[in-house]
Order: C-alpha cells, then structure tokens, then sequence
C-alpha cells in the first residue's frame, strides 16, 4: 500500500520538500487527508441517517429456509456423487 499512497502524496507537498527523508512532512499530509476523510464520512454518514450499519435483518419464511436448505442438500449431493467416484 506504501507504494501507491507516497507518490499521491508527493503531489501535495511543496515541489522543495519532495525527499523520503522529510517523513514530517508526509505524516503532516497523511494528517491533513485523514481530517478531510473524516468529515466526508461524517457528513455522508448524516444523509443516509445511520453509521454504515447493516441496517435491519431480513427474515424468511419458514418455507423459504426449507427451499434453501434443500436447494443446498441437493448441491452437497451432487458434490459427494462426483467426488465419489
């Protein structure tokens, strides 16, 4: 990841500072981007009105599990017969 971050990096520090070993420099960009980051995030997170979570779980039917379940019994079959022989 180091390799793709550093050179984005260089483009926003200052043309005379663009050596490895001014490491404050990059630390203070990284710093700067992480603070534009956040608050995208936090203003992002404010639209859709709730934290990135997974939001309420779906639930299925006692039908729709036992099609599942025997849709998944029937691909376990098919694996064991063709491993078998």
């Amino acid at each position: 990841m180091s390799g793709i971050m550093i050179p984005m990096l260089f483009k926003s520090i200052p043309k005379g500072r663009k050596s490895m070993t001014d490491l404050g420099a990059v630390l203070a960009t990284l710093k700067q981007e992480r603070d534009k980051l956040d608050e995208a995030i936090a203003a992002l997170s404010g639209l859709t009105g709730n934290s990135g979570g997974g939001g309420a779980r779906r639930k299925l039917s006692a039908a729709a599990r036992e099609r599942i379940a025997a849709a998944q019994r029937k691909r376990w079959a098919k694996f064991k017969k063709k491993k078998a022989r």
